[in-house]
């Protein structure tokens, strides 16, 4: 029998704002960017009930809530918390799956005998979170994921919910059916014109009459409505790109305009692929134009890379192939494809580092002890050095360590992931 827990930091980005302002507690906080083009990233509970969340347009949160205190980002300080609560999860399984800066899946079947039952195990990491890093965080604690998860969010805020084992179908039942992973709004109301608004409903139907009308899918959804889910937590999936891009305060036109942009991002996916010891065999330039179509070209290198001025050269090349004469509101650059660090020499290629990868390693210590913007090249000298904002904004619903660009076709996300700020 598995013991499964769902970890969910409570509004984390502004409960770490309140944290370290104490001014700011007990206040309706918004985390944001800027208040006409950017979104809401965090909302504090005290916010909530004017109707601001996350992902909300900010010009939009500042109408429904004019006298709450906006926050700018400050991605370090989030990474730091994050890294601390990461640590203290370690200390009781190794068997996590990180979904987010603030979020993760723990398996805790073969720690119950060192540390106690699983609601045990919860409340003691709850209240080491809450001394040692000073955030609140919300449990669910069952046999599988998907129903840990659903009771982290019955528990939020800051507290925790254990579904017992056999109870699954009794606790999900009177649950409506968006709460089914893999139900949006269109099958949602094709199950409400089935007569089935309740997981209970549908768990009631045969599962042959559900594949029938919904397809293969029908008997997933059956299998969630009886608590069946035999995903395994995943530790330490590998990110299946490094990417970095920019949504612009104004619409940008031509190449000119563009190119410190380009290569900002290719400096910046460059530095974090070192950082992570891979190099890539495909860049990636993602336009976002200012009617929101986007589109995305690619390249194959000969050789793998983690050169972010070898990104920028292709990522020229790949401008070339874009529409410029319309408006651009956003870019981005990503690197796909990745080997390791090291890669086999060809027959005539010169042993030891090359002068790029030696003048890297120089730069990347300056820039770790002294910040990324310490050196730049010239066309960024007036650039605002932050490196990690493009992986600070993707992170609130993409895996911890996975930086995976925006899908190139619009589709739901993975069962399991979403936004990470709750």
């Amino acid at each position: 029998m598995r013991a499964i827990l769902h970890l969910d930091m409570d509004a984390f980005y502004a409960s770490v704002e309140q944290r370290d302002d104490p001014k700011l507690r007990g206040k309706p906080v918004i985390v944001g960017g800027h208040p006409t083009r950017g979104v809401v990233l965090a909302a504090s509970y005290e916010a909530r009930p004017f109707g601001v969340k996350s992902a909300l347009p900010m010009s939009q949160a500042i109408r429904l809530a004019p006298h709450a205190i906006v926050v700018s980002p400050r991605p370090h300080a989030y990474a730091d918390a994050s890294e601390a609560v990461f640590k203290i999860f370690e200390q009781v399984t190794p068997l996590i799956e990180p979904l987010s800066l603030d979020e993760a899946f723990l398996d805790v079947t073969g720690s119950v005998t060192l540390f106690g039952a699983p609601a045990k195990i919860a409340a003691d990491l709850r209240a080491r979170i809450l001394k040692e890093v000073e955030l609140p965080v919300s449990a669910g604690i069952a046999e599988v994921k998907y129903v840990a998860k659903v009771a982290s969010d019955f528990a939020k805020p800051n507290g925790q919910r254990e579904v017992l084992p056999g109870t699954a179908r009794e606790f999900l039942a009177p649950l409506p059916v968006s709460r089914l992973w893999g139900v949006g709004p269109r099958t949602e109301e094709t199950l409400r014109v089935l007569g089935l608004k309740t997981i209970g409903d549908l768990g009631k139907r045969d599962r042959a009459w559900l594949e029938q009308k919904l397809g293969p899918g029908g008997i997933h959804l059956w299998e969630l409505s009886q608590g069946i889910d035999d995903r395994p937590v995943v530790p330490d999936r590998e990110a299946k790109s490094i990417g970095a891009q920019d949504t612009f305060e104004e619409d940008l036109l031509g190449q000119d305009a563009l190119l410190p942009h380009l290569h900002s991002q290719a400096l910046r996916v460059g530095r974090r692929m070192r950082r992570a010891g891979v190099k890539a065999r495909v860049v990636q330039l993602s336009v976002k134009y200012s009617d929101f179509t986007a589109l995305t070209r690619r390249i194959t290198l000969e050789q793998p890379t983690d050169d972010g001025q070898a990104l920028y050269r292709e990522a020229i090349a790949l401008l070339a192939k874009v529409d410029l004469r319309r408006k651009i509101r956003l870019t981005g650059v990503s690197a796909q494809d990745f080997s390791g660090g090291s890669d086999q020499l060809g027959l005539f290629a010169p042993a030891g580092p090359s002068k790029s990868d030696k003048l890297n390693a120089a730069l990347d210590k300056i820039a770790s002890k002294f910040g990324g913007g310490v050196i730049v090249p010239a066309d960024l000298k007036d650039s605002a050095p932050d490196d990690e904002r493009d992986e600070f904004r993707r992170q609130m619903g993409a895996r911890r360590g996975d930086v995976k660009e925006e899908p190139e076709q619009p589709g739901a996300r993975p069962a399991g992931t979403r936004r990470s700020d709750r």
